[in-house]
């Protein structure tokens, strides 16, 4: 069924307003025009909804009975068009973003935070998970932007937008012998006991990855799924842990200390991603816009 708005919305500026020149002018159309909307409606229901002559314009007994009706309708539908409206022109509306954690813990907060103060009204569901996982989030229309971590594959179905580049840094606690050092290389790690995380971490790949190419070959005493894990073993004496730098910033745990690690420097690319040939929300683009912002003006 096709409901005539434009037919409806006419028959009630003109029960409102007693006339067919006051409504045309209301709605900015010709009395020609507004009277063929009338006629075509009116054709429609197999009703007359008006009684006219040239001197005057009454609603019938039926049109009366559907005045509540009409007004109802061109009332929802004008608050409805008004929200695209507002939520085209100033980002309104909800999304979803799926998230590595590292960048959940320091980075997104801030991000979110700034998007809050600009767009109160907004809603931001949250999925995090691994490169892997946030990658099928927008592969399978789970989430609408992805901030993931760059492990050397393209996939044909999405756009990957670089944000900057991470260093690994070397996470001791303070009693640790090398905890007093500026930097460390990648050779002082052969003295001391790591936590690594899982192979299956696009930060695990990647780093093997750049250290095969310098001939360097790590291995673990303990292994963790979860970044958060690492930092709490870190911090009970456990271990020391290469983790990305955002996992963890000076003052979160005043007895572990975050160290640079050189020899070579290595550095994960940090990216945010959607799907090619897709239009984001008036609420998703806005975020896209101000991460763009941030990370790319100049």
């Amino acid at each position: 069924m096709k409901i005539d708005f434009d037919g409806i919305q006419a028959f009630v500026a003109i029960a409102d307003l007693g006339s067919f020149n006051k409504a045309a002018e209301y709605l900015h159309v010709t009395q020609t025009a507004l009277t063929r909307r009338i006629q075509k409606l009116e054709s429609y229901l197999g009703l007359r909804l008006l009684d006219r002559t040239t001197r005057y314009v009454e609603l019938t007994k039926v049109g009366h009975d559907f005045l509540p009706q009409a007004k109802s309708i061109v009332s929802k539908m004008t608050l409805a068009i008004e929200y695209l409206k507002d939520a085209s022109k100033y980002g309104l509306g909800s999304f979803t973003l799926a998230c590595v954690p590292t960048m959940a813990t320091h980075i997104l907060p801030a991000l979110m935070r700034e998007y809050a103060d600009i767009y109160p009204r907004n809603r931001i569901r949250l999925h995090d998970g691994t490169s892997f996982e946030v990658r099928e989030a927008i592969l399978n229309n789970q989430a609408d932007l992805g901030i993931s971590i760059y492990w050397g594959e393209h996939h044909s179905a999405l756009v990957e937008i670089p944000l900057f580049d991470e260093p690994l840094m070397f996470f001791c606690r303070e009693s640790h012998p090398l905890s007093t050092r500026k930097s460390v290389t990648w050779a002082d790690m052969s003295k001391v006991d790591l936590i690594v995380v899982s192979n299956f971490t696009a930060t695990r790949v990647f780093m093997d990855y750049q250290l095969a190419k310098q001939g360097i070959s790590l291995s673990g005493a303990y292994e963790v799924q979860h970044h958060a894990t690492a930092i709490g073993l870190v911090a009970v004496g456990v271990g020391c842990a290469i983790l990305p730098a955002s996992t963890f910033e000076e003052g979160d745990r005043p007895n572990v200390r975050r160290i640079q690690l050189t020899g070579p420097v290595v550095k994960r690319k940090v990216m945010m991603i959607c799907r090619k040939n897709t239009t984001l929300s008036p609420a998703a683009n806005a975020f896209f816009a101000l991460v763009k912002n941030r990370y790319q003006s100049g």
